[in-house]
């Protein structure tokens, strides 16, 4: 199987995962939430900077079917990755 090939199937399935399984995702706080949380800081936690952005908090703003909204954000941030990623690739295999 050519490389190509591999990475379509790649793309493909992680359009996959973004678009339907992502939002099956565990809501429990990651880890240093909750680390924060036992030791009873998490109170002092500011807003992130991107906090307002179109994508916070996993889901597209303004849009109130939460399952619609996780999975276009989902394949919105597998798109930005490939697109960034292959376009450095580029730039790097030029060299």
């Amino acid at each position: 199987m050519s490389t190509k090939r591999i990475v379509q199937i790649g793309l493909v399935l992680s359009l996959f995962v973004a678009a339907f399984v992502s939002f099956y995702a565990s809501a429990n706080p990651d880890g240093l939430e909750f680390v924060a949380e036992q030791v009873g800081f998490l109170n002092t936690a500011k807003d992130s900077a991107t906090g307002s952005s179109p994508l916070a908090d996993y889901g597209l703003t303004g849009l109130e079917n939460e399952r619609l909204s996780v999975g276009i954000a989902g394949i919105v941030g597998v798109l930005l990755t490939a697109v960034i990623s292959f376009g450095l690739f580029t730039l790097i295999k030029k060299r």
